[in-house]
């Protein structure tokens, strides 16, 4: 039977939830996760492995060579090619109590990349987060996936999984960077309105002081309470109305990442712990400035 969505063990588990049932962390707070960035090749996979992470992250392709019949690979453009197969990074990743977070860059590689998941779905009793870039966001050059495409593909295979829906962003250190905008934050609400599953925006460090109000009301879309009635349609909420039933649909968070070259300050990243809900933000950002913040706000980092 498959799990349903944000059971125990399945893969839009909120990972806070997770990670404190099995007392990796101590408080529902998005600060305690840690990352292992870009564990692509088998070197960073088996340091990311060796690590105290709880969440390890990497990226799938298509070989650009056209070698291993199309095999989906580890790497992160401009790379092509790359010591290690999804199929191989599976298997080992399987043999930990890592989450796992899938970025894809290409909607070629996400059909036969689901195949390989479906074969070790039965190993994978925790959270696993779906990755990619479905809008142009500030500054946003690159080529974003078809999100209809994208969600239809993994949701065919995996109900119960959390995406990870993103922007296209750039940031440049000589002019003044615009934030997410209305129009961006409204249109990417106007495509996970209606998913049952979680669904966390990952934005950029350096971009997100100046865009506090706009994913402010993103994330107060939360848990949307989706109304059903007799017949067709939804019921509204009357007093009187005919309801069989409600539920709630997935809910909204942040990852908040950074580029390695990205000016910021640590007092960007206070100010977002402020102004939003500690349970609804994760940090996935490079040192020195992730050592900085966390020392900032108590948290201890396992070095």
């Amino acid at each position: 039977m498959a799990a349903t969505a944000g059971s125990l063990g399945s893969w839009s588990e909120n990972i806070l939830e997770h990670f404190l049932r099995n007392n990796q962390i101590t408080t529902k707070d998005g600060a305690e996760i840690t990352w292992y960035h870009a564990a692509n090749h088998k070197a960073q996979m088996n340091e990311a492995l060796k690590s105290t992470a709880h969440m390890i992250e990497a990226d799938v392709l298509l070989p650009g060579d056209g070698s291993e019949h199309g095999q989906p690979i580890m790497a992160h453009p401009p790379e092509t090619s790359s010591d290690n197969t999804l199929q191989e990074w599976l298997a080992e990743v399987v043999k930990s109590d890592k989450g796992i977070k899938l970025d894809f860059k290409s909607l070629a590689a996400v059909e036969p990349s689901m195949m390989l998941l479906e074969s070790v779905k039965r190993h994978l009793k925790r959270p696993v987060w779906i990755n990619a870039d479905i809008l142009p966001g500030p500054n946003g050059d690159g080529r974003v996936m078809d999100a209809k495409l994208f969600i239809d593909t993994v949701t065919s295979f995996f109900p119960d999984v959390t995406f990870s829906l993103g922007w296209t962003t750039g940031w440049h250190p000589q002019k003044v960077n615009e934030g997410y905008s209305w129009t961006m934050v409204k249109e990417m609400e106007f495509i996970c309105h209606e998913l049952n599953q979680p669904v966390t925006f990952p934005v950029r460090a350096a971009l997100v002081r100046q865009s506090c109000s706009q994913l402010l009301w993103l994330l107060k879309k939360s848990g949307r309470l989706k109304v059903l009635g007799r017949g067709n349609g939804l019921a509204t909420l009357r007093p009187h109305a005919n309801i069989l039933t409600a539920r709630h649909l997935g809910e909204y968070s942040l990852t908040i990442w950074t580029g390695k070259d990205d000016n910021y300050s640590i007092e960007d990243l206070l100010c977002i712990r402020d102004h939003f809900d500690k349970s609804q933000v994760f940090y996935d950002i490079l040192e020195p400035q992730n050592y900085e913040f966390k020392q900032a706000i108590g948290i201890k980092v396992n070095l």
